[in-house]
């Protein structure tokens, strides 16, 4: 993964804060020219640094359950059962990880009594998948796209509620926008009308309609580490359960807190933090957690390399493991 400098960096944070923001805008920010903001950001798609995309919210194809999903491979089947997971639609996040088990998913399905079982049946049977570990997540107190600004910014801040929506809020004009934007995020709008036979003017009123409700948003991925962030990590975090509320309610506000749920077993938050480096986790781990009033310990595993986010492959894991796979 090559080096991003301080004008690729700064590109990046306006394009966290919007991912469709123009090159013309994002060039009087960083005080450069478009055609120079234009190239790079370009260059950064190519290199699969980057990735844009629009995502409906939550809720959209009706009631969903949400499950922290850990999996143990059998060794040397890991590239291969990420390769099936990442594939997956109602797999929403994914990442390789230390400790115990290999991977760590996120997993989304519609609720029913029946669903959740069947799901569970076709991912224990893809080949390598050796031990499961599966917990209901009951609430989502955070989850930040633009956690690179607020880590730069060294501010706590106060996130906004997590959206939900429903299928009623779309038609099916709505999801042909969506199912365009979410290929490619800055997609222009008279290039969608003209593949969906409308006009411009009824693309851009539908899309910004969508994201004023909270049922669509736009974001920006990136590897933390080509940002010289290197530490990605996933806590449980056991707290007494009076004190449940008042721990997520810090630890939402923190700047090195990217997302944040509550865990139906074991009275426990799901953290995951990103760090400038394993000092800076320390630093959280000894000045933070350990400090805070109602938590009882943690556990921890290592992101090692995130191969999905917000139901979007990331466009860097297959070119990073590509030159380790064994040729077959």
């Amino acid at each position: 993964m090559r080096a991003l400098d301080d004008l690729d960096r700064r590109i990046i944070l306006e394009l966290q804060a919007d991912g469709r923001a123009s090159w013309t805008s994002i060039a009087a920010v960083c005080g450069t020219s478009v055609p120079t903001v234009a190239r790079r950001a370009q260059q950064l798609i190519a290199d699969n640094l980057l990735k844009v995309a629009v995502l409906s919210s939550l809720g959209s194809t009706g009631p969903v359950e949400t499950f922290f999903t850990r999996i143990g491979c059998r060794p040397g089947s890991q590239l291969d059962v990420a390769a099936e997971l990442v594939a997956r639609p109602d797999v929403r996040w994914a990442s390789m990880i230390t400790g115990t088990y290999d991977i760590g998913i996120e997993l989304v399905v519609n609720s029913g009594p029946t669903r959740y079982p069947r799901t569970m049946l076709e991912l224990q049977q893809i080949n390598g998948v050796e031990r499961w570990y599966s917990d209901l997540l009951l609430h989502v107190y955070k989850v930040s796209h633009d956690w690179y600004k607020q880590v730069l910014d060294g501010k706590d801040l106060e996130p906004p509620e997590v959206p939900l929506c429903s299928p009623d809020h779309f038609d099916k004009v709505d999801l042909a926008i969506l199912e365009r934007l979410r290929e490619d995020g800055r997609a222009g709008f008279q290039t969608i009308a003209d593949q969906l036979d409308l006009n411009e003017s009824t693309v851009r009123r539908r899309f910004e309609r969508m994201i004023n409700d909270g049922c669509a948003a736009v974001f920006t991925i990136v590897p933390a580490p080509a940002l010289g962030l290197e530490a990605e990590t996933l806590m449980w975090v056991t707290v007494e359960p009076a004190k449940l509320s008042a721990v997520a309610a810090t630890l939402t506000r923190h700047r090195s807190v990217r997302y944040l749920g509550a865990t139906l077993d074991g009275n426990a938050l799901l953290c995951e933090v990103i760090a400038e480096s394993t000092g800076s986790l320390f630093e959280f781990t000894t000045e933070t957690l350990a400090r805070m009033d109602g938590v009882i310990g943690w556990n921890a595993s290592v992101e090692l390399l995130s191969l999905k986010r917000g139901f979007v492959e990331t466009p860097w894991w297959r070119d990073q493991l590509a030159e380790h796979r064994p040729a077959r």
